[in-house]
């Protein structure tokens, strides 16, 4: 058991190593080349290194998060922060080791979307790990706190974006703020696809009137089981009878088929599911 605990342990340090080293990549190989500040400490620091190349990003965005780690020591706990710091440290050394490779292109565009897919990897990774690169992140949870009519994502937003208008402002670039936008996107796409995955699920509702029949076929003719639920139509007030299921996307038309073929009155309600643990998807043993 304890052997199982310390390879966790081991693979999540990795993880986070990792981590970095795609985090600075996104920096010293596209942002910082094409003069891209995309928010965060770590933008900051890049606006201060196009201002003055003497100015290393690594160890000033070290620097920068000290303080705030200071501030959010109060509200997160020494843990948290020993983490945040260990991950803050490590990401400014690989940034500054890293700073000798060329640039990978000068067209911002290409910048801007390959920075992204390597922070979204970097971020991913990250969460995924339950590690915390600190910066606006923690900000935003402090200002929160002082702040109560505002949310941890508005602050951290708000944050992102002071830096990011800042840059367009003093580089006097206006297209910095597109740029930027890109690479948020982006990268929240990659480090969605890092934590959930390529293949989604669905969660299917059916609500029906041959409640048991299309259970059964369901159940004949796919992997996946079915749940039954008693309902009533607040309409008519009849009593209705409520499936639940999750299937693979690609397993969708066959249920609609099943469905239909069995009660053509059958109501079917799609929404995506972010993650599915059980028999048949993700079992419980991993990374839990």
């Amino acid at each position: 058991m304890e052997k199982e605990k310390v390879f966790i342990e081991l693979r999540a340090y990795l993880g986070m190593l990792v981590g970095c080293v795609f985090y600075a990549l996104s920096i010293v190989l596209f942002l910082e080349p094409c003069g891209i500040v995309a928010g965060g400490v770590s933008g900051l620091a890049t606006l201060l290194h196009l201002l003055n190349e003497k100015i290393p990003i690594g160890l000033v965005s070290i620097a920068i998060n000290i303080p705030i780690f200071l501030l959010g020591l109060k509200y997160t706990g020494w843990k948290f922060i020993l983490r945040c710091l260990l991950t803050v440290a490590t990401l400014g050394i690989f940034t500054d080791v890293l700073a000798f490779l060329p640039a990978m292109t000068n067209e911002p565009l290409l910048a801007s979307l390959y920075g992204g897919v390597f922070q979204g990897i970097g971020i991913g990774l990250f969460i995924r790990f339950e590690f915390s690169s600190g910066g606006t992140e923690l900000l935003g949870r402090v200002i929160s706190k002082w702040v109560k009519i505002l949310n941890i994502p508005i602050c951290v937003g708000l944050c992102d974006a002071i830096v990011v208008v800042a840059g367009a402002i003093v580089l006097r670039a206006a297209d910095n703020i597109l740029y930027a936008l890109i690479v948020v996107f982006v990268s929240t796409k990659l480090s969605e696809l890092i934590l959930v995955g390529i293949e989604k699920s669905k969660l299917c509702i059916i609500i029906c009137n041959k409640g048991k029949e299309v259970a059964e076929e369901l159940i004949a003719k796919s992997p996946r089981g079915v749940t039954m639920l008693n309902g009533e139509g607040m309409y008519r007030h009849e009593n209705r009878d409520v499936l639940l299921t999750c299937v693979k996307n690609r397993q969708l038309t066959q249920l609609r088929k099943i469905v239909h073929s069995v009660d053509d009155t059958a109501f079917v309600i799609i929404n995506d599911s972010v993650e599915v643990r059980g028999k048949g998807f993700i079992s419980w043993e991993k990374e839990v």
